[in-house]
């Protein structure tokens, strides 16, 4: 078996791997869901995250110690990673094979020539270690491994679930999904312009390969010096236009090895010495490239504050941003995401959403919680997305600190936000119709959600009494209100007496009204005017039991804006629930903060 053959078997098993570990990011027991298979052990293999996040935290996540293996081998193979590894480089490198299978020898061996345009991917790896070291991680938005993950778990896998009656039942929906699908397809589009367009130009976990394998001892090479003639097969085939038949580029080699399949002499090798036709470690930058790749780390070193100027983190952040159970604090989840939309994937009630404006531009791409989007709230006995977050962005929690259980009954459950009614869109506070929807669907014990009942004259017509003995009253004219009287929300009384007990309705026939109980015998003589009233349960949400859950927010029957909804006040991220701001607006009276019960 050819060396060839051999990376090629290596690309589609990793590929296949990629594939079934995406597939299998399901909740449940079964072959085709999680079942403890490693989902994010791919994304542990890539070192950038594990660098990002170490420069914005000070600290490792123990799984991505995975990443180190692949370092040590880096140093000694130079981007074996890009070649027998990736999943996206597989990818490209296949695209990049069909669409340019027609083009001629001489077209081919002049797109696989070395630019300084390759030296774009180390501007850009600048820009994002400069931005990392100042706490904001954005490497997820280039680095292949996250990069493919996102699209290919939020654009391409929720459209075959349902069809291959595999992962979940139904189709999955994602804000912005398009957005991913359609990335992912220029990438691949790019290839028809030079092969592995993106990890030639773009890439900047290649770029953080390539400088480790800049020295690296073992690489592809001339064997002996000399012309070998003007064939130039290996430059027709080379994947990374690293210019193997002259002074090789080490840098931009990913290992494809098609020069030494393709070269007739046999001059070309892999071995431990330096090509006999001379090196040079880094791509050519000229004066203007320099100045790029600095450029480009004083813009990350910039850029990082600036991405939070607009109130992200902190006291003032949008209390729409409501982050996954067992987040860390905004600073350190915005330091550990890398925004592969794992989270997003594996959640059941699909209620873990792409932030795009609500997190600012320092949160795009992150986990948040839309829960109108979903298929319902957050469910009390899910804990998936912690276990599956490759870098403890959201912490793995168990059940019982969830749920403030067992060790953690001191410290109560944990909280997301706190639901706060609208009473100007509530139907029992602004419309004077009963609804209790949000009371009964509230699953902390005891409800977070109490009502207070209040009885309301309905927006109708007095009732002139043409007559009535015992709980049967006739009325002159009944108008139709929109309402089934029977329903046991709707109540008669004297009009002008809203002291007295109101009569329930228990049936409506024509002008004949039948009553739980009868009025008193002068409220029944003919001409006496009555009115109906409905009786409301007006729900008020009680902010020291409320985890934030959204499935209040998720069944309100109000379309459009919910009338009761929930914002990230209270919520346990951030340290002790408190609910009113420390400074006082400028000209306005102090406002003490007040600290709510856990």
């Amino acid at each position: 078996m050819g060396i060839v053959t051999a990376r090629r078997i290596s690309q589609g098993f990793f590929l296949l791997l990629f594939c079934w570990l995406g597939l299998v990011a399901t909740v449940g027991d079964g072959f085709f869901e999680l079942r403890g298979w490693p989902v994010d052990w791919l994304l542990s293999l890539d070192p950038l995250p594990a660098l990002a996040t170490a420069l914005a935290t000070g600290s490792l996540y123990a799984p991505l110690l995975w990443a180190v293996p692949v370092v040590v081998l880096s140093l000694f193979l130079g981007r074996f990673f890009c070649g027998f590894l990736c999943p996206l480089g597989t990818l490209n490198q296949l695209s990049g094979f069909l669409v340019r299978k027609g083009l001629g020898r001489p077209a081919r061996a002049g797109d696989n020539r070395p630019g300084p345009a390759q030296g774009l991917k180390y501007a850009l790896l600048a820009l994002l270690l400069a931005a990392a070291a100042l706490g904001n991680v954005q490497t997820g938005l280039l680095d292949p491994l996250p990069l493919l993950t996102r699209s290919v778990d939020l654009g391409l896998l929720p459209l075959l679930d349902p069809r291959q009656g595999l992962g979940q039942a139904e189709a999955r929906h994602y804000d912005g999904a398009w957005v991913f699908g359609l990335l992912l397809v220029a990438i691949l589009a790019a290839n028809a312009v030079r092969p592995r367009f993106f990890c030639r130009y773009l890439c900047p976990l290649g770029a953080f390969f390539g400088l480790l394998g800049r020295f690296a001892p073992w690489r592809i090479g001339k064997a002996s010096e000399g012309d070998c003639g003007t064939c130039r097969r290996c430059e027709e085939y080379c994947e990374g236009g690293c210019r193997p038949s002259g002074k090789l580029i080490a840098s931009e080699c990913v290992l494809c090895l098609n020069c030494l399949a393709r070269c007739p002499t046999g001059r070309i090798g892999f071995a431990g010495r330096a090509s006999a036709a001379g090196e040079q470690p880094l791509p050519d930058f000229s004066r203007r490239g320099a100045v790029l790749v600095l450029a480009s780390g004083t813009a990350g070193l910039v850029a990082a504050p600036l991405w939070s100027v607009g109130g992200v983190a902190g006291a003032g952040r949008n209390p729409g941003l409501i982050r996954p159970p067992g987040s860390l604090d905004e600073a350190r989840f915005l330091a550990r995401c890398i925004r592969c939309g794992q989270c997003m994937r594996v959640c059941p009630a699909n209620v873990i959403q792409p932030a795009f404006t609500v997190a600012g531009a320092a949160g795009i791409w992150t986990p948040t919680l839309d829960f109108r989007l979903g298929r319902t709230g957050c469910l009390q006995n899910c804990i998936a997305c912690g276990q599956l977050c490759p870098t403890a962005a959201i912490r793995p929690l168990t059940l019982e600190e969830k749920l403030g259980q067992g060790d953690f009954t001191a410290a109560g459950p944990i909280r997301l936000g706190t639901a706060f009614v609208d009473r100007t869109r509530c139907l029992p506070w602004a419309m004077g119709r009963p609804c209790l929807v949000c009371q009964e669907v509230c699953p902390v014990s005891p409800k977070a959600i109490s009502v207070r009942e209040v009885f309301e004259p309905l927006r109708a017509p007095r009732l002139t009494v043409a007559g009535g003995q015992g709980t049967e009253v006739a009325v002159a004219a009944l108008a139709p209100v929109g309402r089934n009287l029977a329903s046991g929300d709707f109540f008669l009384r004297p009009a002008g007496s809203p002291g007295q007990p109101p009569r329930r309705i228990l049936g409506a026939s024509g002008v004949r009204l039948t009553l739980a109980e009868p009025l008193a015998e002068t409220d029944t003589a003919p001409g006496r005017e009555l009115e109906m009233v409905v009786r409301l349960e007006q729900p008020h949400v009680d902010p020291a039991r409320c985890i934030g859950c959204g499935m209040c927010e998720h069944e309100c029957p109000v379309s459009g804006l919910r009338a009761i909804r929930v914002t990230s006040e209270n919520e346990t991220r951030s340290g002790p629930g408190r609910m009113v701001a420390d400074a006082a607006p400028q000209g306005g009276p102090a406002c003490p903060r007040k600290q709510l019960p856990a």
